[in-house]
């Protein structure tokens, strides 16, 4: 298990990391690094939680990742293979302290402002070939190819990944505190938690956990839980049609139809099957 925070493994004397990782959870556990992480999936799909947010990924989506910005991949556990997918790393201060700060690159302003809150780009099959090119390219054609990728993703039209960012860098313990609350959601989101499991998972009690949990992602923990729960609800809805509403309901963890159908209409603004009938409609 590894903890919050997370360090990319760095060659000496490269400004841009590259990585390719074939895995079902990358980086295993929710995580934070200090790199700035540009990210295309190749294949796969399957949950990504940014900050205080959980999105769904799929083949062909490109994300960016701002630097401490706590985030997991995860693989659908239905998915028969790995998910592949092709990282640049870097940070401001990767080619010198001064070097994004020349007015050289003051068009790319809006992509850093962005990356804080971390950004998806929409529609973004036509970077794919880019991304591509990277696998068998010299060190110096990723330094190219890079910068050509910069300037997309500062053209691009995208849509914000984390809502809230918290102003505090997380220290070993508070890292692996999160990291373990945050498995543990992932892993069981589609059993019962009760409070008290939860914060006996954080080791803290129950008033200090609800404190801890909304001040790191100015929600609650339910909130929270039923976010991940209707995320995948969508993803069952969409890519299983033999499974009824309500055997999804009981597989994502709601005990009644019910409930499930008011959380789901609170988050997605429509019902489990009317969001069914609408995306099956469009394929």
């Amino acid at each position: 298990m590894k903890a919050l925070p997370f360090k990319i493994p760095k060659p000496k004397n490269l400004g841009v990391i590259y990585q390719e990782d074939k895995t079902k959870i990358f980086y295993d556990n929710f995580h934070t690094h200090e790199e700035i992480q540009i990210s295309c999936i190749i294949n796969g799909k399957g949950t990504l939680i940014v900050g205080d947010t959980i999105h769904r990924y799929a083949e062909h989506d490109v994300f960016v990742i701002g630097g401490n910005l706590p985030h997991v991949f995860k693989s659908s556990e239905k998915e028969p293979h790995d998910s592949f997918m092709i990282s640049l790393f870097f940070t401001k201060t990767s080619f010198g302290k001064h070097f994004f700060e020349l007015d050289d690159f003051k068009e790319l302003t809006p992509f850093f402002k962005a990356s804080l809150n971390g950004f998806k780009v929409i529609d973004a099959e036509y970077l794919i070939p880019i991304f591509l090119t990277l696998q068998k390219a010299s060190n110096f054609e990723r330094f190219i190819i890079f910068f050509k990728l910069l300037k997309q993703l500062n053209q691009a039209i995208t849509s914000p990944l984390a809502s809230f960012i918290s102003d505090q860098k997380y220290s070993d313990d508070s890292g692996k505190r999160m990291q373990t609350i945050m498995s543990y959601t992932v892993e069981n989101f589609s059993t019962e938690i009760s409070l008290e499991t939860i914060a006996e998972k954080a080791n803290m009690t129950k008033n200090a956990f609800c404190k801890y949990f909304k001040k790191r992602t100015n929600k609650t923990y339910f909130t929270f839980l039923n976010e991940l729960r209707i995320e995948n609800a969508c993803e069952l809805l969409t890519s299983k049609n033999d499974i009824s509403v309500k055997e999804i309901a009981y597989k994502c963890g709601y005990n009644s139809l019910s409930n499930f159908n008011r959380k789901f209409l609170s988050i997605k603004g429509i019902t489990p099957l009317k969001y069914r009938n609408t995306i099956l409609k469009a394929l």
